[in-house]
């Protein structure tokens, strides 16, 4: 169906791919592999069209591709699901969805659309919802609702970039089904996850990319994780220490009896929540998006603030903080990164040391006024080299880092305020394996040096590695927590789902 003849492509000084060749066939699902900035993202681009090759070329279905752009992509069949979201944020899920089909539809048929892919592909969605109003989880959701849609009855190729990332166990295995079904039916499907446990489970074929080049052909179910991962890096990731609890201290985040109505059209109601975050501790919360994740994260970042005589509902180092806004929070020792790495953790077309500054300025970074440039550098700098963040240096605008080399520097700037309180959501999004256990251990070292830090996300097996303590969502309700060697994952994806048998 596909097929990469010796493909290069370099940006200024810097390759990006060096004589790539790769083929998918039709009724295969191919993946690639690669740790963060080994070029899998502009593999992508070229083959949609986004990209112009340097050398080499293309074959669509045994001829040569000579004129290529997303337009005639679609045309052909191609279809892809970005790793960062292109959704119109102030219009709704079947407004999206509408502008996605080809031609002109009646508002119905728009609906319907979406409640046939939603039930057919097990990704459901309230058609009304602002895409402002979803999570991380939903808005993937949509990207592969809009992608199945648009190219219905089924796509010639299917390229996923990161499509599980965050997506829970029960609705990965959804997404599998679809994916197995559109092979067998004849599609090919380009599945490019870090998850190397679903590549191996999932994929007939897979190609693994270092820096660019091509290091290996080979076939996933042959493999395990820790070879296909030696393929990736070069070298396997350095074992994580375990979690067995540390010194655990006094409260450091509190949140107490916390009942609020939907703010915003889509929002989900928070009822009675409560929960602790003690000096010394990871607090891993769990569920599936669009059960109140987003709006308690909001709460406890400042990004929504209560009136004063709510204020005891949130209790930052002994301080009632709820009608405090962020920047009273940051200052009182409180750190958070949002799981939308790309618009909210940081503003694309900036460079990395002005990125910096949105959070970071506090650091010595600005002293009356001005901003300091050899210390903002400096500062960003050691971001960089804290987690191997591969970039061109400090000026480097953040649209240019792979997603997962921006999740580590983002992680970093974070990192290095010395946070009391971090918070975070979906730490590990689209990371390597070699970079999750990397950003793992910080997260761990940080705890241990006496923090408190409350994790975010929708992969149980991360919560279960990571977290003193777990505790699940589920339509805006938070369960009791429980021991990590005391639940397994299916416990965890029942209380998800809202069974309590697991308790």
């Amino acid at each position: 169906m596909l097929a990469l003849d010796a493909v290069s492509k370099s940006f200024g000084p810097v390759p990006a791919l060096r004589n790539v060749t790769l083929e998918v066939r039709a009724g295969e699902i191919h993946a690639v592999l690669g740790e963060n900035g080994a070029g899998k993202s502009t593999l992508v681009k070229i083959v949609y069209g986004l990209e112009t090759p340097d050398s080499g070329a293309l074959h669509w279905r045994g001829d040569i591709v000579r004129t290529h752009d997303p337009r005639e992509a679609a045309r052909r069949g191609i279809g892809v699901v970005f790793q960062h979201f292109s959704l119109f944020e102030t219009l709704t899920v079947a407004e999206n969805l509408a502008l996605a089909l080809p031609g002109r539809l009646a508002w119905t048929k728009v609906e319907d659309t979406l409640r046939t892919a939603s039930e057919r592909w097990g990704l459901s969605l309230d058609p009304e919802r602002k895409v402002r109003t979803l999570s991380a989880g939903e808005r993937q959701r949509l990207e592969i609702i809009r992608c199945l849609a648009r190219a219905a009855p089924a796509p010639k190729l299917l390229i996923l970039d990161e499509p599980t990332a965050v997506l829970t166990p029960d609705a990965a295995e959804q997404l599998f089904e679809t994916l197995r079904r559109l092979a067998e039916a004849g599609t090919a499907v380009l599945f490019i996850s870090h998850k190397l446990g679903e590549v191996r489970a999932l994929c007939d074929q897979a190609t693994v990319l270092r820096r660019g080049e091509v290091t290996g052909a080979v076939d996933p179910a042959r493999h395990s994780d820790a070879s296909l991962a030696r393929l990736m890096l070069g070298t396997l990731p350095a074992p994580m220490a375990t979690t067995n609890p540390r010194n655990v201290g006094l409260p450091r985040l509190s949140v107490n009896q916390l009942t609020l109505p939907p703010a915003l059209d889509g929002d989900l109601a928070l009822q009675d929540v409560s929960l602790e975050v003690r000096s010394g501790e990871i607090l891993g919360i769990a569920g599936v998006a669009g059960n109140g994740q987003r709006e308690l994260l909001a709460i406890l970042s400042g990004e929504h603030t209560l009136p004063t005589k709510l204020s005891n509902t949130v209790v930052l180092g002994g301080e009632s903080v709820a009608h405090r806004p962020p920047a009273e929070r940051r200052r009182r020792g409180l750190a958070y990164l949002p799981d939308d790495r790309l618009g909210r953790a940081s503003v694309p077309s900036l460079s990395l040391a002005m990125n910096v500054l949105l959070t970071a300025a506090d650091r010595g970074l600005v002293a009356r006024g001005w901003i300091r440039p050899s210390h903002t550098m400096a500062y960003t700098q050691q971001c960089i080299s804290d987690l191997n963040v591969q970039a061109r240096g400090p000026s480097a605008l953040a649209r240019t880092l792979s997603g997962g080399n921006l999740q580590k520097f983002l992680l970093a700037r974070e990192l290095g305020q010395a946070p009391k309180v971090l918070v975070t959501a979906q730490p590990t999004w689209g990371v390597d394996v070699g970079a999750a256990a990397a950003i793992h251990r910080r997260l761990l070292a940080l705890a241990a040096a006496g923090a408190a830090v409350l994790v975010v996300s929708e992969d149980l097996e991360e919560l279960i590695t990571l977290s003193t303590r777990i505790a699940v969502m589920y339509r805006g309700r938070l369960s009791p927590t429980l021991a990590p060697d005391a639940v397994t994952v299916e416990q965890l994806g029942k209380l998800m789902g809202g069974s309590t048998d697991a308790l």
